[in-house]
């Protein structure tokens, strides 16, 4: 595979065909937890993306950060071994991502108080490269500079103000 072939994005329709692989296999573990739940595709910014709601509270327990990664992790598993490709596919889960943003701004919060208070820098926790890249969003969103440090499970994130 040379380096043009993969640097290439992905097509839309590439994508969409993704996001229904990955849509019919959380359709099928659903089923097998006797979940009901409601499945929206969308593409947004490269990346096929899955979210479930349901009108009741049986996605309460798949709903939490880690067990969402961990479902994420292996939907898009399924989705490589379907159909050959890489995935880069975003699951939610009764708006955990959602929810997921909100404890990341707060983290930026308490770090952006440590540059007020004189810190030259602050390290969030590590965290998923996902993560990461909200965390990215949110700091570039406040004109702060942060970068990531690390290798594999520790790699996180310091924020300075540049």
């Amino acid at each position: 595979m040379t380096t043009d072939e993969v640097n290439v994005s992905p097509s839309d329709e590439e994508l969409e065909h993704e996001g229904d692989v990955a849509a019919d296999f959380i359709e099928e573990l659903l089923d097998i937890a006797d979940i009901d739940g409601d499945l929206n595709l969308d593409v947004r910014q490269g990346r096929a993306y899955v979210s479930v709601e349901a009108d009741g509270g049986g996605l309460s327990l798949l709903s939490a950060p880690e067990t969402v990664q961990a479902l994420q992790e292996l939907t898009r598993l399924a989705v490589q071994n379907k159909t050959g490709s890489f995935s880069r596919m975003i699951l939610d889960i009764g708006g955990s991502r959602d929810a997921r943003r909100r404890q990341l701004e707060a983290l930026v919060d308490a770090a952006e108080a440590k540059l007020d208070d004189g810190a030259t820098q602050a390290s969030l926790p590590a965290m998923s490269s996902y993560e990461r890249k909200l965390v990215h969003d949110i700091v570039s969103e406040r004109g702060l500079v942060s970068e990531s440090y690390g290798e594999g499970a520790d790699r996180h994130t310091v924020i300075s103000r540049g």
